[in-house]
């Protein structure tokens, strides 16, 4: 088969790989028909954290089951399936916790197995990673668009409004106007926020987030950026969804914050370092933290549930399509900013 293999900083090459195999009863083979490039690929992409030369690449999969290990009760062959960017076991005590991404038995694609930019995946623990996709969904490609972004980032916008304790009636900013950044303000706006202000500085991205439910946008930087939210909110925003993971930015989340409010933090904080960051500045104004890699296990259902109504559609943070000779293409596109989120379908 073939599939998206690293080589070194900007250089990632569609190659011919060996064909996925079953090697556990919990292993499941799925051939994928959609994937995606991540924002955070872009770290090793750019030399930004180690990668191992010649691994496989991509942690977002969607496409149809070819064959079951013996032990898979949930999922059979021919059945069309998405899956969290996080491996997990549905089982163990995080997972029964809502916290899939810590799964004591899990991982995650491309770094633990299989990279999902490539026709098909080894899909270990099947039953507690794989989520089966209504039969009317097939074969409606507008509609499987829509459901493909549960796979990472709405669900990861979704859970920076569940960090940052969004509530209907509330005001919130949300950091980075990124993909994560948009779906958070999707999530928001679902969750009933009454005000998002949103912090950004790419227009054609603004402009999505106006339709996703932005009331507010602030296009300028630093100082300048943190009077216009403090002017906007009289004081700042009960609820800040970080969404970029620099230390600037999460900085600037702190200063926006309210008294007594909570940053929920999910850019994967890439030179965010303690020493770094205003701990004074959020003791002395009681704010709460909490973030971390989304469990989007837990939230795919009920967040499909909106989209099979018709209700929830992330579907235009992609701005980009290619096939998988296109991935490479699709790395320099996301690197130089000529595209949000890249779709792939093979």
């Amino acid at each position: 088969m073939r599939a998206a293999v690293y080589h070194a900083p900007g250089d990632i090459r569609i190659e011919e790989v060996n064909d996925p195999r079953i090697e556990e009863p919990t292993d499941a083979i799925v051939r994928i028909t959609h994937t995606a490039i991540c924002g955070s690929d872009l770290w090793f992409y750019r030399g930004q954290m180690d990668y191992e030369p010649g691994a496989r690449t991509g942690h977002e999969p969607m496409g149809v089951v070819e064959a079951v290990g013996s032990e898979v009760r949930t999922v059979k062959p021919g059945d069309f399936v998405i899956a969290p960017f996080a491996i997990s076991d549905g089982t163990c005590e995080f997972c029964q916790k809502g916290l899939h991404t810590v799964c004591r038995h899990g991982g995650f694609w491309a770094a633990h197995t299989d990279g999902a930019q490539g026709e098909a995946v080894r899909a270990p623990l099947a039953d507690g990673t794989l989520v089966r996709v209504p039969d009317r969904a097939e074969g409606d490609e507008k509609l499987l668009t829509a459901l493909f972004p549960l796979t990472d980032v709405m669900a990861t916008g979704h859970h920076a409004a569940v960090c940052a304790d969004v509530q209907k009636g509330s005001t919130c900013v949300v950091i980075g106007d990124g993909a994560v950044g948009l779906c958070g303000v999707l999530a928001a706006r679902r969750i009933g926020a009454e005000r998002i202000i949103i912090v950004g500085h790419h227009e054609a991205r603004l402009e999505i987030a106006r339709r996703f439910g932005a009331t507010d946008v602030i296009s300028s930087r630093g100082d300048e950026a943190i009077g216009g939210i403090t002017e906007l909110t009289g004081g700042g925003a009960d609820h800040v969804l970080e969404c970029v993971g620099a230390a600037g930015s999460m900085q600037h989340a702190i200063q926006v914050a309210r008294p007594g409010g909570t940053i929920g933090y999910m850019g994967v904080p890439h030179g965010v370092q303690a020493e770094g960051l205003d701990v004074m500045g959020m003791f002395f104004k009681h704010l709460v933290l909490r973030g971390g890699p989304a469990p989007a296990r837990a939230y795919m259902l009920e967040l499909m549930d909106d989209v099979l109504a018709g209700t929830l559609d992330p579907s235009p943070v992609f701005d980009l399509t290619v096939g998988l000779e296109g991935v490479p293409e699709g790395y320099a596109a996301m690197d130089q900013r000529r595209a949000l989120k890249v779709l792939v379908r093979i």
